[in-house]
């Protein structure tokens, strides 16, 4: 089984797939994850050459635990430098006007601590609402702290394109920006793609699978009432959008159809299309442990061709949304997508 990998930077590789951790934060799932599972998992996904994870400093718990890992991967014999590890830096909402550079220095260093590690690989910035100054000067900050060995890149998530063209007109070297991009979910195909492109910023995506609803799963089944998580929540948000349950019931089955003549399964082509769309470096898929190691692997073996794209846009083509720059909606205050957010979650 082949498995991808981009060079981000000179000398720096990654995993085209990489293992996401946010399903592991304390308070995503109703019950704490068993640790030595987790991190027993993981070590197969980097043994498999999945060597690339994405965290954020919000997610709690996750850095503390990628820092074991880490640490149980030296001692285990492993080579520290074939493990890739991303994480972000998220002020808090409350504190976004104030924000100084011994606030965003100290959340890195705090990364640092929970991560065993001398430099973080790349840190992300995130920042909640345009209205408040600050991001650039957020992002200057990170850079600063790249230049004197902290960071070793820099990047961005969820900015559109007006603002992330500012950050790399005032200089700052952003090696990738992490955006929500899938099948049901196209709007970096409104101008941030072109951008990146244009100016070298590789698109590391989440949400290929629609936290788990493109996936047989739910081929014929009927619209939750209740979504069991925070995720499926989002997702189901962004469903409607789309077109609706019925519309998405459709999708499904074609995305079925294709599965069955490449003989995988309907996720393993939603994330194959994700990876093949023009900019995209990488996506982001949930790691909990290593459940989904050989569906990941064989992600660098499917190919999505011609007559399989044609299905596709015969349902695409008729979809209403979601309208507008990425992370838009999320961005509507009293919206329904910003409404199920945490944003204090740094604690000033």
């Amino acid at each position: 089984m082949t498995v991808e990998r981009l060079e981000l930077a000179p000398g720096y590789s990654i995993s085209r797939v990489i293992n996401g951790c946010w399903q592991l934060s304390a308070g995503h799932q109703r019950t704490a994850p068993d640790e030595r599972q987790v991190v027993d998992g993981w070590r197969c996904l980097a043994e498999a050459g999945l060597t690339t994870f994405d965290c954020a400093d919000i997610y709690s718990g996750v850095e503390a635990l990628l820092g074991r890992f880490l640490s149980e991967w030296r001692q285990g014999g492993g080579d520290p430098d074939a493990i890739q590890i991303h994480t972000k830096y998220v002020p808090d909402l409350d504190h976004l006007a104030g924000l100084s550079r011994g606030q965003v220095e100290s959340i890195v260093d705090r990364s640092l601590a929970r991560l065993g590690v001398e430099r973080l690989d790349m840190v992300q910035l995130a920042w909640w609402d345009y209205t408040v100054p600050g991001y650039l000067d957020a992002a200057a900050w990170l850079e600063e702290l790249r230049q004197v060995g902290k960071i070793r890149l820099v990047g961005v998530t969820n900015f559109d394109v007006p603002r992330l063209g500012e950050i790399l007109d005032a200089g700052i070297p952003v090696a990738a920006h992490q955006v929500q991009y899938s099948l049901l979910d196209r709007r970096p195909e409104h101008g941030m793609v072109e951008l990146s492109q244009e100016r070298g910023v590789h698109l590391l995506t989440y949400g290929a699978l629609a936290g788990g609803f493109l996936s047989r799963r739910w081929l014929g089944a009927g619209d939750p009432e209740e979504p069991g998580n925070r995720s499926l929540v989002k997702y189901r948000l962004i469903i409607e959008e789309f077109g609706g349950w019925e519309l998405f019931q459709e999708l499904l089955a074609r995305l079925d159809g294709i599965a069955e003549r490449h003989g995988v399964s309907p996720s393993t082509v939603a994330a194959r299309w994700v990876l093949d769309r023009l900019g995209v470096g990488g996506i982001i898929v949930g790691a909990r442990n290593a459940e989904h190691l050989e569906e990941n692997l064989r992600l660098g073996d499917v190919e999505v061709d011609d007559a399989d794209l044609e299905d596709l846009t015969a349902v695409l083509g008729r979809s209403l949304g979601p309208g507008g720059d990425t992370f838009g909606l999320e961005r509507i205050p009293g919206g329904a997508h910003s409404s199920i957010m945490w944003k204090n979650l740094n604690r000033g």
